[in-house]
């Protein structure tokens, strides 16, 4: 593997939490690494298991509400910083890389400098869900395809889009929207959504404290409890959930507690972007 003189920036899909999910490319990259700069959702026994001892780790984690969030802003300049000094800088992120994360903003960086880069897909948090709850996501004669989504915001889907999703030929994944899974529930049902259309929330998907809520549009709409899921967490709508039950095969959990580290004021990496910056 070469590098050239300036360095080269590594995004790396770290998959979606059991670290003997990363593939063997990425293990590889990570054992070569001088600087892995790493997102909050990404498994500790990655870094224990594949990243060169001698490999100065910075964390630059997100966390929604969280004062110790990393600004995007932070972690460009930190990568491009970082291949200024190193052959070999790894932007590790959970899941894959190019799903629902900031990579474009910091592919932007990079090509405004000149940095050169590679990018390295990991399993995403869907497919690692769907695996270990064994859901077929696209099982012949109830689904179609499969749409990924994300809702945080009314304008996040239009009205003429809620009216394809409730016919639900195809399976729906919601990322980053167990917080608003009231409004998601209630805009399928006013767009005509079969109300005992099953749907499951997995918190934690492929960890040991992988935890997974059965609900119907139903019978969610009506519950008066207000559920606080353990991030992140994947929502999963659609006929074959019918298949949860029957084809299962990870042992149930009680244990929610978060398997990921929440941040705190105290981890974030402003001292480590200033100090690359001198």
């Amino acid at each position: 593997m070469k590098f050239q003189e300036k360095g080269t920036v590594f995004f790396v899909g770290a998959g979606p939490g059991d670290p003997s999910l990363l593939t063997v490319k990425a293990a590889r990259i990570l054992a070569l690494a001088d600087v892995v700069i790493v997102d909050r959702l990404v498994s500790e026994g990655i870094i224990t298991e594949f990243v060169n001892s001698s490999a100065e780790i910075i964390p630059v984690g997100k966390q929604g509400g969280s004062e110790a969030s990393t600004s995007q802003k932070e972690i460009n300049e930190l990568l491009c910083s970082a291949a200024l000094r190193h052959k070999a800088v790894v932007r590790l992120k959970g899941g894959d890389v190019s799903l629902f994360s900031n990579i474009l903003d910091e592919l932007q960086a990079l090509n405004d400098n000149g940095i050169h880069y590679e990018i390295v897909p990991g399993i995403t948090a869907l497919s690692g869900a769907a695996a270990y709850t064994g859901i077929p996501l696209t099982a012949r004669g109830l689904s179609t395809g499969v749409r990924i989504l994300t809702y945080y915001k009314s304008s996040a889907v239009s009205d003429d889009a809620w009216q394809e999703l409730a016919t639900l030929k195809d399976t729906l994944v919601f990322y980053m929207s167990a917080n608003a899974l009231h409004e998601v529930v209630s805009k399928l049902l006013e767009a005509g959504a079969e109300p005992l259309t099953p749907f499951v929330v997995i918190e934690q998907a492929t960890t040991p404290n992988q935890y997974v809520h059965q609900f119907t549009l139903q019978q969610f709409h009506f519950m008066q409890e207000d559920f606080n899921f353990v991030s992140p967490s994947l929502v999963i709508i659609g006929k074959v959930i019918e298949l949860y039950n029957k084809f299962a095969w990870l042992p149930e959990t009680n244990d929610r507690t978060p398997y990921f580290t929440p941040l705190e004021a105290v981890t974030r990496s402003l001292d480590l972007i200033t100090e690359y910056q001198k």
